[in-house]
């Protein structure tokens, strides 16, 4: 979708990682697919799933009683967005900033450095 991505927030992300996952899903799927670690309410996860279609996230088939829900972006569009916000916010839109950091601050095996290295140079490669 060419749309920008609503805001999620992390519980809808626990909700939307579900239905890309597998889906479409039904709510009682989705509270029964999700970690046990969140112990939420059966009503929380049907707000969640309100909220999303609201927001024009998730979508939803209304086949005679069972809703199923599905998302309406990618994992990965939704990852871009929340990664441009982060670094909107954070880095105040500089993503060397970022990058340097992260490099800096993270233990990394050869291996991740000759990828981080093929990435820049095709990235350079390409200009």
């Amino acid at each position: 979708m060419t749309n920008k991505i609503p805001t999620i927030t992390e519980s809808e992300w626990v909700v939307l990682k579900v239905l890309w996952e597998k889906g479409p899903q039904t709510a009682r799927d989705i509270i029964s697919s999700l970690p046990a670690k969140t112990h939420w309410n059966p009503k929380t996860v049907r707000t969640l799933l309100d909220r999303l279609t609201k927001k024009e996230v998730v979508g939803v088939h209304k086949n005679q009683r069972v809703y199923t829900f599905y998302p309406l972006y990618s994992r990965d569009e939704c990852q871009r967005e929340k990664t441009k916000s982060f670094v909107r916010r954070v880095y105040d839109g500089t993503l060397k900033a970022m990058l340097v950091q992260f490099i800096q601050d993270e233990d990394l095996s050869e291996d991740d450095v000759e990828e981080l290295r093929a990435i820049l140079d095709k990235k350079q490669n390409k200009k």
